[in-house]
């Protein structure tokens, strides 16, 4: 199935046609609402359904001690750089249970091999199973740069993403294409494209814990839970100071519109949270128990996402964009303490996620990938290491074509053209780029890639080849 903007309609018309709740003032009653998705849930079958996942690994994950050289040249090379001393660079030896075999046709820069952190045994599983593709070097970019261009003056001939290596303006660039202050991403259009698919648009966007600029876009507003289940607004559910009346004037007030833009988004956002946080708490609570895993935060917030998944046709969707981030990443200072916890962490949960995905019929309907603000340089600071560019992330699941890896290994160095200074690596593929091939394969209509991806049109690649690309009606190539 094929995903386009033709025939865009209006929010309003499309909800009415859905039979979903008005946005603008969620006037319906409750029970209106769950007789609405009842009956759009039995028109749903649920058998052509896709997931996108964004797992954002927030504070700018250190890819140089995530992908680690594990041949004696480069391993080296990448001691000497994080420096021993310092006991930043992983030993070699460390490494070899989780090193990654790409195959015998594919040679990475300077015959580079690499070796996952240590902590991280199941994505090397994936890796090896043919599920997991690592995407090297891979950052916000306008256009190609090289070197000499990024360091040349004239910034309009050479534009760059402005504000590099701040965590809010490059946070907010990975997921937007923008600088902080933006405020709709590359996710939300895609579920601006998919929204009409659904039975239910309400659903199509879902962010756990917390919305983000990734999950917004121009027609679709996020759905927020957190792990735990939907925030509760029991004032206006139950009783305010024990009287009914007390609690509907609440009730209206939290949900009257406005002209103002954002106290409109506001009043929706509560008007969600009234309507619908029963039918999704009950839908959380009664799903299969495959989907319920323990764990970490990141654990529990990607088993929400499980859970949401299996309760699919319920919520009347056929597309769905979840967003889920984890803190911590920030590593100035103890990097070889915390890092590698944090690693085990993600390694965890996205296996946990995956093994609930396959136990409910989905694990190739559904794709994790990562993010993060940027890489970190390859120089240490002294036990940690600092703000960088371009960095290492991983896709997973069933539509993968892993086993081998994406884009260009950059050298192990901090005097090559491929890095701007200390092993800050000058991306040599774009977020443009990582985005169009995710929305391709979740079905988005190549002519509208440059809605989602807005510089796509200056890079060569709109398909990385990282996925297994739907073909006409939905068949894999």
């Amino acid at each position: 199935m094929l995903l386009s903007r033709s025939g865009e309609i209006t929010r309003r018309t499309l909800l009415r046609r859905t039979g979903a709740l008005s946005l603008a003032g969620a006037a319906s009653s409750y029970a209106l609402g769950l007789a609405g998705l009842g009956e759009l849930a039995a028109e749903s079958s649920g058998e052509d359904y896709k997931a996108l996942v964004c797992v954002f690994l927030a504070g700018g994950n250190d890819h140089a001690n995530t992908l680690i050289p594990i041949d004696s040249y480069n391993h080296a090379k990448y001691s000497a750089a994080r420096g021993v001393a310092e006991s930043v660079a992983i030993a070699r030896d460390k490494l070899f249970p989780t090193a990654l075999n790409h195959p015998d046709e594919q040679t990475l820069t300077d015959d580079l091999s690499y070796a996952l952190a240590p902590t991280m045994p199941q994505l090397c599983r994936h890796f090896h199973e043919g599920r997991m593709a690592p995407l090297l070097n891979v950052g916000p970019l306008i256009t190609p740069l090289t070197k000499q261009e990024y360091e040349h003056p004239n910034t309009t001939s050479y534009p760059r993403p402005s504000k590099l290596f701040s965590h809010n303006d490059q946070q907010s660039t990975w997921q937007s294409f923008e600088p902080e202050g933006s405020t709709i991403g590359w996710g939300g259009k895609i579920a601006d494209i998919a929204m009409s698919s659904n039975q239910n648009s309400m659903f199509t966007a879902i962010g756990i814990n917390g919305n983000s600029v990734f999950l917004n876009g121009n027609n679709i507003t996020a759905f927020s839970t957190s792990a735990s289940g939907p925030i509760r607004m029991y004032p206006v559910i139950g009783n305010l100071f024990g009287s009914r009346k007390a609690s509907d004037a609440l009730g209206t007030l939290l949900r009257q519109q406005y002209g103002h833009v954002i106290e409109n988004d506001y009043a929706v956002a509560n008007a969600r949270s009234v309507e619908y946080s029963g039918f999704v708490a009950d839908r959380l609570k009664n799903a299969p128990s495959a989907a319920d895993f323990g764990g970490s935060s990141l654990s529990k917030k990607l088993s929400t996402v499980a859970k949401l998944i299996s309760a699919r046709r319920d919520l009347g969707t056929s597309r769905q964009v979840f967003f889920v981030s984890m803190g911590g990443f920030d590593n100035h200072s103890d990097l070889a303490a915390k890092h590698s916890g944090l690693l085990g962490e993600v390694d965890a949960a996205v296996d946990n996620f995956y093994s609930a995905l396959s136990s409910l019929g989905v694990a190739d309907q559904v794709t994790t990938f990562t993010a993060s603000d940027f890489g970190r340089t390859l120089t240490s600071n002294g036990n940690g290491s600092d703000h960088g560019w371009g960095g290492h992330h991983f896709i997973l699941g069933g539509a993968v074509k892993g086993g081998t890896f994406y884009g260009t290994a950059p050298h192990v160095s901090t005097k090559t053209n491929d890095q701007v200074g200390n092993g800050r690596l000058l991306p040599s593929t774009s977020v443009d780029e990582y985005a169009s091939t995710l929305a391709l394969w979740f079905g988005v209509n190549p002519s509208d890639l440059s809605y989602i991806a807005p510089n796509l049109g200056n890079f060569s690649n709109p398909d990385l080849g990282f996925m297994k690309i739907p073909k006409g009606t939905g068949h894999l190539y």
